[in-house]
């Protein structure tokens, strides 16, 4: 008599032995580091894009895609945060006369970098 194949082992999946039981042969995708702006993404997909959330997490790629997303976050801050320095006349000859204004100057513009980055990318 055949043995019935379960509906994994119908897909192709294979199992291995360990202890008497059998273990489905399955890999998990490569795990990438998600960042501070990669957290608060998935925290907004949890609460406003189940869907979307659901079918990232279903396919294994919600990692990667956080990661992705924090990456762009990073090089986004980075570029904003020049190109508004330079608008606003913030460079290293105030840095070097007046660190305090200097510095509040470049805390405002980090903001509003940030608030760029959520409304463009985190909470999109």
């Amino acid at each position: 008599m055949k043995e019935a194949k379960t509906i994994y082992q119908k897909l192709g999946g294979t199992y291995r032995e360990e202890n008497g039981n059998l273990v489905p042969d399955v890999e998990l995708p490569e795990q990438k580091p998600i960042g501070k702006y990669g957290k608060m993404h998935l925290d907004y997909l949890k609460q406003h894009r189940r869907g979307r959330y659901s079918t990232l997490l279903g396919e294994g790629r919600l990692n990667s895609y956080l990661s992705e997303i924090d990456k762009q976050a990073h090089e986004m801050l980075s570029s904003l945060t020049v190109e508004l320095a330079k608008t606003q006349g913030i460079d290293e000859c105030l840095k070097e006369t007046d660190q305090l204004r200097w510095l509040e100057m470049m805390s405002n513009v980090r903001s509003s970098a940030e608030e760029t980055i959520m409304r463009e990318l985190i909470l999109a």
